[in-house]
């Protein structure tokens, strides 16, 4: 079963901007909706985000026992901005008064990938979700975790990987040689033989 969370794949782009917590809303909902007890979690990227919301939530109506958290995301990294970047931060305001639709188009330059592609309202989301750090939240994850993570992955680092393995009590790192931050499309047999090996018992 999969959840597709508004504004991702060909789904409805939510009518305000969404944090992280509106998608744990969501999540938690879909679950009770599909009148689920006992369920694994499995997130990739933003997913592995909302998971690190959801399993820190107090009286959820139901048990969650594993998770698998793949190239997640949720630790706030301070960007490396370069001398053009740090010009255009300083400018910005200025610009602004001056030209709002100027301001959208520099912000589309030197943003992410992710940034550049996006929607008006979900880079408002994007950057709203981005700056949001769950690094403290992560000690108090008490389920089986397993971490897969791609040793390249430059989108979330493979420090990010080693940093839940020591934050989380009950996990483990699988790390996918040469491969991203889509280490499971990279490398699907390991990937499913891992998965298949972690969520048996």
């Amino acid at each position: 079963m999969q959840l597709t969370f508004l504004g991702f794949g060909k789904s409805d782009e939510p009518k305000e901007v969404w944090d992280v917590d509106k998608y744990t809303d969501l999540t938690e909902k879909f679950i009770q909706k599909m009148d689920l007890h006992h369920l694994s979690l499995l997130g990739h990227s933003f997913g592995g985000r909302v998971i690190i919301k959801l399993v820190n939530r107090d009286n959820l109506k139901f048990k969650i026992n594993k998770l698998v958290l793949i190239d997640s995301a949720g630790i706030r990294h301070e960007p490396k901005k370069t001398f053009r970047q740090k010009i255009y931060k300083i400018a910005f305001p200025m610009i602004k008064k001056i030209s709002p639709k100027l301001l959208n188009k520099i912000k589309t330059k030197v943003g992410s990938a992710d940034y550049r592609n996006a929607t008006p309202m979900m880079r408002d989301i994007l950057v709203k979700t981005v700056n949001e750090d769950l690094s403290m939240l992560i000690p108090n994850i008490t389920n089986a975790t397993l971490i897969i993570w791609g040793e390249n992955d430059t989108a979330t680092p493979y420090s990010d990987a080693e940093y839940l393995n020591e934050k989380i009590k009950d996990s483990g790192i699988v790390k996918i040689e040469n491969a991203g931050h889509f280490s499971f499309i990279e490398n699907p047999y390991l990937v499913n033989k891992v998965l298949e090996s972690f969520l048996k018992n």
